[in-house]
């Protein structure tokens, strides 16, 4: 009975997109045979008709968060906001947004768990061995909300020897990044991992003064202070039978980037913010899992059971301005107080034979969110919860007969979510001819999701009323949703020879509909107003794999069809003195198209030479009628782009490694992305748009014979000043991307 392999824990890789990010080389070459699991069944990579793209781990402790993936890989994009809400576009597909209830369009994935949230989706990468993009709907394997596609995070796994590492880098803004792991075998037949990372830095954007009344606290441009724990242990008590143990803790305790108000006059990676807004952060994320492999012979079973959850405690300066138009009493601030916890439970049953491939599956989940979210303006007095003025949108909110005589100054809105899943699915290969092979995969998904709260305005006497803006009624209320789906894909490869595959494939997948999770206006919020529907997309592809010795190419077409995608509406509302303000809410748009090509390779030309680059055209469109359940005109949405969908965006990285002398070697690498213009919202306005820009970065080292390294990096050497997402409130709001940052790095490994 053959030993299980050690590494069957990951989703797919892409030896055609090996590394597309310096500064070191994945160690994989083209003429090495890689088995992967991307249809969760040892395959080898030449084999498999995906879209994958393959980042290893040394590329991704160095970056801030996972949200910096996207600066790597062509045709994938990120919006962020409220400091670790991360919402990721493949190809175009993704609802920006920055409520926690919402999942991603592409999901994600840490160590075989799903992330349910989008706070969730940027977790502090340390000890990765890899992490995987892949591209296209994938409701087959991975379900509900991965209908732009999946993105795996791989942590390094126990082995048999002892082995370790620490790894120190020192950088501008006073930046400090930790990182250690070793692996301690501890029997024969019991191995321990123990990882953990530490980062720190101080504001890395100027907080400046624009008006002479309001200071502008440097902390305003965002400290980070944050640490990860993690350890894995692997069990195997016979050659049949492998218990992997995960369990992981982190925080986030620094000081939330204020966002940047248009109608400001400042220089690049400039904010300008007074003091009432800037809160500490204290946010916990936290995890264990246990999964059991066991062979049968030539029948494999694997369990995955993982609990994980966070909570949070953070805010920010809503408006963006010391003073929205030199008027203190417009001043606008945030604070979030949540709690999620998850629970899930996988089951796989698969068998590989000599012309078939066949895996089934369960998957169980349920979830538990609340959150309050309070809205105020000036210093906040946290027992009354009312600040020194009037929040702009709360009066608003009071209705026809209002609790008091009083102002309102505050609003809050309480909201608690339950969801519960099931799903059955299925992934099946077979061989046609001696070189046709067909796949057919699917899911049946099946969701109950249960939203309830209320509300609030508070007034300047101490009275708590329930909104009822509009009149339609008391903002209390609760709700069900249910909802079954069926989704899958099918798919053609044909091996033209050993090292050339051709491959066609059709797939389709969801993002579930919801409560909008902030706001809650009236009555209408959890049976109109607050609801959104879930978004479909049904996708074309058609691809090629070559390898050619030390040179791999993919290239692959997509056309994917786009049913009622989710986007964020923004609706300005009138003040009485003239001015006006704009509320936010997730709804559906009618359809969109996304279509395009890639291209993707690497190149190993001599000896320590690594040379990679990839390259996506993307076309995306807009089709709107009228709907009534959006608020503005079609001719708005109609013909625009999708947001965070740049046309063109490419990469390239270059690294090369040779002998400096007897005990020592030298390795300078570089690296660079350019992405050209896109819009941030659904609105298509020229105002909301980030120009087309590039970010590089580039190191060199020196490795001793004896594990030690020494070098210099740096990133964004371009120096870019760019939108990571923005949201309209008073003004346009966006939140912006790190400036220049540059140091020294240390490591040792043994």
């Amino acid at each position: 009975m053959p030993k299980l392999q050690k590494h069957n824990y990951s989703a797919p890789l892409s030896l055609a997109a090996l590394m597309l990010a310096a500064p070191s080389a994945y160690a994989q070459t083209p003429d090495d045979e890689v088995i992967v699991t991307a249809t969760k069944i040892e395959k080898s990579v030449q084999d498999l008709g995906l879209s994958v793209t393959v980042i290893d781990g040394e590329n991704l402790s160095v970056l801030n968060g996972a949200e910096e993936l996207s600066q790597k890989v062509p045709g994938l994009q990120a919006a962020v906001a409220n400091g670790s809400q991360v919402a990721f576009q493949i190809r175009g597909i993704g609802a920006v947004d920055h409520q926690a209830l919402t999942p991603t369009a592409a999901a994600v994935y840490v160590d075989g768990v799903y992330q349910a949230t989008n706070v969730q989706t940027s977790p502090l990468l340390f000890d990765i061995e890899r992490a995987e993009i892949l591209k296209g709907p994938q409701g087959s394997l991975y379900g509900r909300n991965a209908s732009s596609g999946a993105i795996n995070f791989n942590s390094v796994l126990p082995g048999q020897e002892s082995s370790g590492y620490l790894s120190s880098e020192f950088g501008n803004f006073e930046r400090i990044n930790l990182n250690a792991g070793a692996t301690l075998p501890v029997s024969d037949i019991f191995s321990l991992r123990l990882s953990g990372r530490y980062l720190s830095q101080d504001a890395a954007l100027d907080n400046v003064v624009t008006n002479p009344n309001v200071t502008a606290p440097e902390a305003g441009g965002g400290e980070k202070d944050e640490f990860g724990l993690r350890a894995i242990g692997l069990l195997t008590p016979s050659d049949q039978t492998e218990i992997l143990l995960n369990v992981h803790y982190a925080e986030d305790n620094g000081i939330n980037t204020a966002p940047l108000n248009d109608s400001l006059d400042v220089s690049k990676h400039e904010i300008s913010v007074g003091p009432d807004g800037i809160q500490d952060t204290d946010n916990a994320f936290y995890g264990a899992s246990a999964q059991l492999r066991q062979n049968f012979g030539n029948l494999d079973f694997v369990s995955l059971t993982a609990y994980t959850g966070y909570s949070q405690n953070y805010g920010f300066d809503f408006d963006g301005t010391p003073a929205p138009f030199g008027i203190s009493t417009l001043n606008s601030n945030l604070r979030y107080d949540r709690d999620f916890t998850q629970v899930s439970q996988e089951f796989r049953l698969s068998k590989v034979g000599e012309r078939a491939e066949w895996m089934i599956g369960a998957y169980l989940e349920a979830e538990d969110f609340d959150q309050e979210y309070l809205i105020y303006c000036g210093p906040l007095d946290p027992v009354a919860l009312i600040g020194t003025c009037s929040y702009v949108g709360a009066p608003g909110r009071v209705g026809p007969s209002p609790r008091s005589d009083g102002t309102a100054f505050s609003l809050q809105s309480l909201i608690t979510q339950s969801r519960k899943t099931a799903a059955l699915f299925t992934y099946n290969s077979f061989d046609i001819t001696d070189r046709l092979e067909a796949v057919i995969g699917g899911r049946l998904s099946y969701e109950n999701i249960q939203g309830r709260g209320e509300g609030r305005h508070y007034f300047d006497d101490g009275t708590l009323g329930l909104n009822n803006r509009d009149g339609l009624g008391l903002a209390i209320g609760d709700n069900e949703i249910k909802d079954t789906r069926l989704s899958g894909n099918l798919g053609l490869n044909y091996h033209i020879s050993d090292d050339t595959l051709l491959y066609a494939s059709f797939a389709n997948g969801y993002k579930s509909g919801g409560f909008n999770g902030e706001v809650i206006n009236n009555a209408t919020h959890f049976f109109d107003e607050g609801l959104f529907g879930a978004e479909t997309v049904n996708a074309f592809e058609l691809g090629s794999k070559l390898t050619r010795g030390s040179l791999t190419f993919d290239l692959a077409g997509f056309y994917q069809f786009y049913d009622s995608p989710q986007a964020r509406i923004f609706v300005p509302f009138d003040l009485d003195d003239g001015g006006s303000f704009t509320s936010n809410s997730l709804s559906n748009l009618d359809k969109a198209t996304s279509y395009g090509l890639e291209a993707e390779g690497h190149w190993t030309p001599i000896d320590g030479l690594d040379l990679n680059g990839g390259v996506t055209w993307l076309q995306t469109e807009i089709q709107q009628d009228e709907d009534p359940n959006v608020p503005q005109n079609a001719d708005i949405f109609d013909g625009k782009a999708l947001p965070f969908a740049s046309e063109f965006s490419a990469i390239f990285s270059a690294s090369y490694q040779w002998p400096f002398s007897n005990n020592m070697s030298a390795r300078i690498s570089g690296s660079g992305k350019y992405q050209s213009e896109f819009f941030l919202d659904a609105e298509g306005l020229e105002t909301r748009k980030q120009e087309g820009y590039e970010t590089i970065d580039a190191s060199a080292d020196l490795l001793l014979n004896n594990g030690i390294e020494v070098g210099v990096w740096g990133r964004n050497l371009s120096n870019s000043d760019y939108a990571v997402s923005g949201y309209g409130f008073i003004g346009y709001n966006t939140f912006r991307g790190q400036p220049r940052t540059y140091g020294v790095a240390l490591k040792y490994s043994y």
